[in-house]
């Protein structure tokens, strides 16, 4: 499936190494054990230099491809929504999906999809909120949530 890559399995002077070359001017090279020289793509080198950002902070990476197949049961876990919920979405064609057999498959390209269209919504719909209870003068941002 995927590719998980713990930060812990690098001590902190690799991953300052890593960060330094990452930051020099040009794109790195790789050189293979005959002495050949390829240099990284820029794509390649961007993505490289975020999971470097990420590791520094601790994070763990975990990659998988667009074209990795999901069941529902892994689909509605990456949402956070019940395998019903998931299905539902799927029937009213909200997130496309294939059969294999006579199972549904969802491609990790269209759930990400999905994920992004519903966290745009949402902050939009936070936003709006925010602005109308701003315009009403209600807001005080000074309040820290203390009521004592």
């Amino acid at each position: 499936m995927g590719r998980r890559f713990e930060s812990s399995s690098l001590d902190e002077h690799q991953i300052e190494e890593l960060e330094n070359l990452l930051k020099s001017e040009g794109l790195p090279s790789l050189i293979d054990s005959f002495g050949n020289r390829t240099e990284l793509p820029k794509p390649i080198f961007e993505m490289l230099s975020d999971i470097v950002q990420h590791v520094k902070q601790g994070h763990s990476i975990f990659m998988i491809s667009e074209d990795e197949t999901f069941t529902t049961q892994a689909a509605a876990n990456f949402l956070v929504v019940s395998r019903q919920h998931l299905v539902d979405l799927l029937e009213k064609g909200e997130i496309d999906f294939h059969y294999v057999g006579t199972h549904r498959r969802v491609y990790f390209r269209d759930l990400k999809k999905y994920a992004d269209k519903r966290d745009r919504k949402r902050k939009e719909t936070l936003d709006e909120l925010f602005d109308k209870v701003t315009d009403t003068g209600k807001y005080n941002a000074s309040y820290q949530g203390d009521d004592s």
